[in-house]
């Protein structure tokens, strides 16, 4: 009869060690579960910033193109109201309006090229920013800032990514980052490339740099030849410069500010020639028609091109 009660004992004991046994993997279980939905939920936060600051980035080109646009309605009714005068004066003088409205049509049709050119080279700045963006992971995303502004795009880098500490060698760190950007820049071959290095106002300590101008071009030097030589850049698009000290983005009297002033820029524009092509195009104004300045208000409504 002990005997029993012992046996049945055992039972119910082990009955319990099993059942507290499957709690402990069921609780096991739903941490695991938790501690992923944790990770997902950071993750989207991420995602959910990354977005809003493109969004930002859009609604100021947006709102820069709009207050250009402005400006060449301006410029184009300024146009018509000289033709308009013209016109109205043709009995009073012998102006040619055939020929002053062959101008202003030669005008008009500059001023949709000069249009079409910029939406073009806003167009293509935005694309670039998009891949360069979309080809940086969350951690490079980090230390490497891209903007577009007034038609030029800028490419922040932090020297903590960029350089060994003091020095202007650049680190492994940086490869992977710089082969992406020398991607996008070989992509876009129309455009030239100024490397400009930025120090804050702590002074350099090394003999073979005299202070942080040296400092901010030879750091600018060395990710130029790093583009060139290891990324396959025409050195013909590329240029080096150095601001040291002298072009703050931030405080220089808190670590955060001089972290922020310690940058290297890579910057991205079209090419001057393209510009003076656009100048050189430009319609020159006919000296054949003669348009009668009676009055200074007629002398002040000529267009000057």
């Amino acid at each position: 009869m002990i005997h029993r009660r012992i046996i049945i004992m055992a039972i119910l004991i082990s009955g319990l060690f099993l059942t507290s046994c499957g709690g402990k993997k069921r609780y096991a279980a739903l941490q695991m579960q938790h501690q992923d939905l944790t990770e997902r939920y950071q993750q989207s936060q991420m995602q959910l910033a990354e977005s809003r600051t493109n969004v930002k980035n859009l609604e100021e080109q947006l709102a820069m193109e709009r207050k250009n646009n402005a400006s060449l309605r301006e410029a184009l009714q300024r146009l018509q109201g000289t033709l308009d005068m013209s016109i109205n004066q043709n009995t009073q003088g012998n102006v040619n309006i055939s020929k002053l409205v062959d101008e202003i049509n030669a005008s008009n049709r500059y001023i949709q090229h000069l249009v079409n050119t910029k939406n073009k080279s806003d167009s293509l700045n935005l694309v670039l920013t998009n891949n360069l963006t979309r080809s940086l992971s969350r951690e490079e995303l980090r230390d490497v800032d891209v903007k577009v502004l007034k038609g030029v795009v800028y490419i922040s880098l932090s020297d903590n990514m960029l350089y060994r500490s003091g020095s202007y060698e650049i680190s492994e760190r940086a490869g992977e980052t710089l082969s992406k950007i020398a991607k996008i820049i070989q992509d876009y071959r129309e455009y030239d490339v100024l490397i400009e290095g930025n120090t804050d106002t702590d002074p350099i300590s090394q003999k073979n740099i005299r202070n942080n101008w040296d400092l901010s071009v030879l750091r600018a030097s060395s990710v130029v030849q790093a583009l060139q030589n290891q990324y396959g850049v025409e050195p013909k698009r590329l240029t080096a410069g150095g601001r040291g000290e002298y072009n703050p983005v931030a405080d220089n009297t808190t670590p955060d500010g001089k972290a922020r002033n310690r940058r290297t820029q890579i910057i991205i524009t079209p090419k001057l020639d393209q510009f003076m092509e656009l100048i050189d195009k430009a319609p020159e104004t006919s000296t054949e028609a003669e348009v009668p300045a009676d009055t200074p208000e007629q002398q002040e409504n000529t267009p000057v091109f």
